[in-house]
């Protein structure tokens, strides 16, 4: 990756977990999960609003770090307005991006920015702060509650 390209990335990293898009509570939602990453501590509650099979809005609440913050920033601008298949078609898009040997170029479909956290997939550790906000997204439209980044993980309320 160019050192251009690369700075360039970084900013929209920063700027995202700085000034995260759709950061707030959605009181009119009609799909809700809580995500959770029990390795870095990464949790987010994701609220969609879905009609006719298109989300109409969509935003998150919760806190984690910079990758996990910036990627929930960046998916939900990305599937705003997009139909549950297209969300889905991104999300499988971007986690090849982070887990294959695919360049985002290489990619079909739109990717938004999501490009920006390529550099994410050199940090294998770090991969599932990226796509805790995606898991969270499939299993709201899936109906389910609850998403985590290991199988069978639950979220630390659900222990006591």
């Amino acid at each position: 990756m160019k050192a251009d390209l690369k700075e360039l990335y970084q900013e929209i990293i920063l700027d995202h977990n700085k000034n995260p898009r759709n950061f707030k509570k959605l009181d009119r939602h009609t799909h809700k999960a809580e995500g959770y990453n029990p390795l870095c501590g990464d949790h987010y509650t994701l609220y969609l609003k879905v009609e006719n099979d298109k989300i109409l809005d969509v935003s998150f609440e919760g806190a984690g770090c910079a990758i996990s913050k910036s990627s929930a920033s960046l998916m939900t601008s990305c599937i705003k307005g997009k139909s549950r298949a297209e969300a889905e078609e991104i999300f499988r898009n971007f986690h090849l991006m982070l887990t294959g040997n695919l360049e985002p170029g290489d990619l079909p479909g739109s990717m938004c920015k999501m490009e920006a956290l390529q550099g994410v997939k050199a940090f294998p550790t770090r991969i599932k702060c990226a796509t805790l906000v995606w898991h969270t997204m499939k299993s709201a439209l899936d109906g389910k509650q609850e998403a985590g980044t290991e199988q069978g993980a639950a979220h630390p309320a659900h222990n006591r």
